[in-house]
């Protein structure tokens, strides 16, 4: 299978959120460079992989189910570097799987190859929706 700089970037994106569903944090920090900054507004920012995973497995720990769908992948690269926006729909559910939050936005990237692969060296989120999710039967 001959792999392009696209699709490993978008494979990138989607272990980014596989990561974080699957509760994999091994996997999760393979998809920032290690001294990463990440800004996403109100929730938070970071610098380094190691600050934003500790987040992210702090604040999941108590969720329920979790699925981030990311989607409409503008990708453009200019040799080793690339600019992605991806539209993220991030369903986060408390423990009770019964109530949670819906968040909307998206996520503008710069990402390097390195000897590893693709990797996020900054990361923006801007927030464009958020509703919480009652509970029910």
């Amino acid at each position: 299978m001959i792999r392009d700089d696209r699709t490993d970037i978008t494979d990138l994106l989607i272990r980014y959120a596989t990561g974080i569903d699957r509760r994999d944090w091994s996997l999760f920090r393979t998809v920032f460079t290690s001294d990463c900054d990440a800004d996403y507004g109100e929730i938070g920012v970071w610098h380094g992989v190691d600050a934003i995973a500790d987040f992210m497995e702090k604040v999941h720990a108590m969720a329920g189910h979790t699925l981030h769908r990311l989607t409409n992948h503008v990708i453009t690269v200019d040799g080793d570097t690339a600019q992605a926006r991806t539209y993220v729909d991030a369903l986060v559910m408390a423990a009770d799987n019964r109530s949670g939050v819906n968040g909307v936005g998206f996520y503008d990237d710069e990402l390097v190859r390195t000897v590893d692969g693709w990797r996020i060296a900054r990361r923006r989120f801007t927030t464009v929706r958020v509703a919480t999710i009652g509970g029910g039967a």
